[in-house]
């Protein structure tokens, strides 16, 4: 690879050349599509960087949003990061790291913070990001922990999930795909009221992305009869599906109605797929771990791994930097 780089400001003209990137990349997933990115692009001024070698071919994309003199990637995803392809060395990540750093610093940016992808998403190993961020004197602000099911060694549930899908077996519950957002919205809504919390996703927005990525998206119910007892929002990642909403209204957590929706997934709709992911079990930062939440998640058979979010100070020198972390 050419030592000259050049880090270009992503703008709509490159939206093709930054699709066809990502589609043969080695840790990007569907939420780094422009599609899925700029469906709340009101929300967040764009910042997102493409770094080209001396040919013009691109050997990264770093989907990112700035407020002030603070860049982050990204503050309006669950994680951000440097996209790459197999054909990244350490090397020459280190390069692509430096002069995304050089460009921000030239900008007059203060901070960087960086959300790492989860290894659950790549495909092929992808840390090479990690070692860039030590390297650079980065400062570990936030660990939150997310629980994975290997799918292809899983661990068996509990004695109580069993127990309780065979209950849901018992009621005549059925599981299928649905395109009732509004209903799956008003159940949502139910559930999170109890911890006093509101859905991220307006009923809308989920139904622009579910249009937009039809085979990455699924809204999976569970019925008794006609009556929708426990929906689950399911995102195929390619290396993972991620639970993103699950909900169940009363008369559905009293027959395991979610639970059966869970097993489906595994057994049926994500079969061939390599993880389950359930999401992050912590609050307030990373700093508190919700137990009855993550011990739901362990009873299906998941386990943790670690979701890393970093600070770059590109105020301070190097040396300073290193001192500090």
């Amino acid at each position: 690879m050419s030592s000259i780089l050049t880090v270009t400001s992503y703008s709509p003209d490159l939206f093709a050349a930054w699709n066809e990137f990502l589609s043969r990349s080695k840790n990007g997933t569907f939420l780094i599509d422009r599609k899925y990115m700029d469906y709340h692009a009101d929300r967040f001024r764009d910042r997102s960087l493409m770094i080209l070698d001396g040919k013009g071919d691109i050997l990264s994309l770093l989907p990112a949003a700035i407020d002030g003199t603070v860049v982050s990637s990204h503050p309006g995803l669950t994680y951000g990061g440097f996209i790459i392809d197999h054909r990244m060395t350490m090397a020459n990540m280190i390069n692509v790291f430096d002069a995304a750093m050089k460009h921000f610093r030239d900008a007059n940016i203060s901070r960087f913070l960086y959300k790492a992808i989860p290894s659950c998403y790549h495909r092929k190993p992808s840390d090479e990001d990690l070692y860039c961020l030590f390297r650079a004197g980065a400062r570990l602000v936030r660990q939150d922990v997310s629980s994975i099911v290997d799918l292809q060694d899983s661990l068996p549930w509990s004695k109580g999930k069993k127990h309780s899908l065979s209950k849901a077996r018992r009621a005549g519950l059925t599981v299928s795909e649905s395109t009732d957002v509004a209903d799956f919205l008003d159940c949502l809504s139910e559930a999170l009221a109890r911890h006093g919390a509101k859905p991220v996703h307006s009923a809308a927005e989920v139904e622009l992305l579910m249009t937009r990525f039809p085979g990455h998206i699924k809204l999976l119910s569970a019925k008794h009869g006609d009556s929708a007892l426990a929906y689950v929002l399911a995102f195929d990642c390619g290396q993972a599906v991620h639970t993103q909403y699950m909900a169940a209204r009363p008369a559905g957590r009293e027959v395991g109605a979610l639970d059966l929706i869970v097993s489906t997934m595994q057994s049926v709709f994500y079969r061939g797929m390599k993880y389950m992911s359930f999401g992050i079990s912590t609050e307030q930062g990373g700093q508190k771990l919700n137990e009855g939440l993550i011990s739901q998640k362990e009873m299906f058979g998941g386990r943790p791994i670690v979701c890393p979010q970093f600070e770059v100070d590109l105020e301070l020198p190097l040396a300073a930097r290193n001192l500090r972390s």
